[in-house]
């Protein structure tokens, strides 16, 4: 009986210092989740590649597509496609950009300006997002949109894409 209790009493202890550390590590944890300056909006986006009167496959590095109030809109500025009831193009308006690394969407809206309280959609040139505000600018030829110059710590706020045939969707 006397054993017993011992045995008892130490399957206690050693649980409760498990339990213990368990709790001292879940609470030292940091949130990982990404934060952006960027405001989060609504983005629901489905690009018929075929309707945009752009060369849009993968096939073709570095072509793009921005989208926002005014429509989806080609590499030269001209509207391809209105925007519909159902379309919301996030914060700043979205680029969706093929890169050797497949399809990309970013919100075109600078986290270096939006952490200040500022609106600043980039102006696309080749394959760089260029903020007409504070001049940084985000290389989207690599994949991720990272700043270029330095001045903002962040890189365009990335969204979902899904690719089925000519069909594109993005969403957040």
């Amino acid at each position: 009986m006397q054993r017993y209790r011992k045995l008892n009493l130490y399957s206690v202890s050693i649980a409760i210092c498990i339990l213990s550390a368990l709790a001292v590590i879940l609470a030292s944890c940091e949130d990982t989740t990404f934060r952006s300056s960027v405001p989060t909006y609504p983005v629901r986006i489905a690009i018929d590649t075929k309707a945009v009167f752009v060369d849009f496959t993968p096939e073709n590095l570095n072509a793009y597509i921005t989208v926002d109030k005014d429509g989806y809109k080609r590499p030269d500025g001209k509207v391809a496609l209105p925007v519909s009831v159902m379309d919301a193009w996030g914060y700043g308006g979205v680029v969706v950009y093929i890169s050797m690394f497949g399809y990309g969407a970013y919100d075109l809206a600078c986290p270096y300006c939006a952490g200040r309280g500022l609106l600043s959609p980039c102006k696309m040139h080749g394959i760089h997002a260029e903020c007409p505000k504070c001049g940084e600018t985000y290389d989207l030829g690599c994949g991720y949109a990272l700043p270029s110059k330095g001045l903002s710590k962040e890189a365009l706020r990335r969204y979902n894409i899904l690719s089925t045939g000519d069909k594109i969707t993005v969403t957040q």
